[in-house]
Formats: C-alpha cells, sequence, structure tokens
C-alpha cells in the first residue's frame, strides 16, 4: 500500500465517521464507530469497516442503514474532499471487538475453572460492566492526588467586557 492511499484511507475514515455522527439522522445506525477504510490503487473503490455496539440483529440493521446511506455520504465526501475521485463506498461489518470479548469470555471461563463450550455464541459485542469488588489492598478513601479541591469562583464580567469594580472603592492600581 503507498502512502497516499494510506492518506486517503485515514481522511476518509475521518470525514465518513463525522458524516455519519453529524449529518445521517437514521436511528437504526445507533452507536456504529468506522474503525477502518481500505480503498484499491486505483482509489474506485473503497471497503469502509463498521464496528456497531449492539446485539446482532442491530448490528445487522445498522449495517443496511448505512449501505443505504452511502450515497449520501458519497456525495458529501464529494462537498468536502478535494480529490480527483471519490471511491465507491462498500460497508462491512468489522467483528474484531466480538472476537475480542469471545477471547475475554474463555479467558473468564478458564480462570473460573470452568470449561467453555467450543461454539457458544456472543450475545453482545462487549462485555457488560460489573461492579468492582473491594480487594483487601485496596485504600479505605482516595488519595489525596485522586481528589480534587474545589476551585473558587471567579469574578463574574459584567456585559460591557470590564472587571467589576474592586471592594469598598479601593482603586486595583498600584500606587506609584
Amino acid at each position: 500500500m503507498s502512502q497516499r492511499t494510506e492518506r486517503v484511507d485515514e481522511l476518509l475514515r475521518q470525514e465518513i465517521g463525522s458524516i455519519v455522527t453529524r449529518d445521517v439522522a437514521d436511528p437504526r445506525i445507533g452507536f456504529t464507530t468506522i474503525t477502518s477504510v481500505e480503498t484499491t490503487r486505483d482509489l474506485r473503490h473503497a471497503k469502509v469497516w463498521v464496528s456497531v455496539i449492539g446485539q446482532p440483529a442491530e448490528r445487522d440493521a445498522a449495517v443496511a442503514a448505512l449501505r443505504h446511506a452511502m450515497p449520501f455520504i458519497r456525495h458529501e465526501l464529494g462537498k468536502r474532499l478535494r480529490i480527483k475521485r471519490i471511491p465507491d463506498l462498500h460497508v462491512h461489518l468489522d467483528e474484531t471487538a466480538e472476537r475480542g470479548t469471545r477471547i475475554l469470555q474463555l479467558l473468564a471461563d478458564i480462570e473460573a475453572g470452568t470449561i467453555p463450550p467450543p461454539d457458544q455464541p456472543v450475545s453482545e459485542s462487549l462485555p457488560t460492566p460489573v461492579p468492582r469488588v473491594h480487594q483487601v489492598d485496596d485504600l479505605t478513601e482516595e488519595p489525596p492526588s485522586a481528589v480534587r479541591p474545589p476551585v473558587p469562583p471567579r469574578p463574574r464580567r459584567d456585559r460591557s467586557g470590564s472587571r467589576p469594580a474592586s471592594p469598598r472603592g479601593t482603586s486595583r492600581k498600584s500606587p506609584r
């Protein structure tokens, strides 16, 4: 892959992500991230890799909605980018998060001493957060470096942009 196609890939990834979050108003898209874009050498076609958080049916619906929105996204890219040709965009579901979740699930099962079933389907694309269990070595209260002291409020400026008058009529200027 040449340096030019790498730059175009990154530019397309950023711009497509921006368009999807700001301009595409389809509720089926949900929590979608453009993870990667791979263009062909002649810049006529581009694979857009998409990661979606949710159940398998929600992921399929989001990918279908993105495929439906790709002509609009391509049109918007034509307005924003100054490149000779905007590639045809082909959406693909990026399943690396699901594979990572499966590996985490297998490791948790092995740590718990259970034997995981070989082809257990993953129900969610990301692990569900669980509350942290208190450990013996934990501190009873937060260390001072983790607690931010309260910040006193700054004096407000009036609408003219000047500072408020000093208390008791004293001047802010130092005597000469």
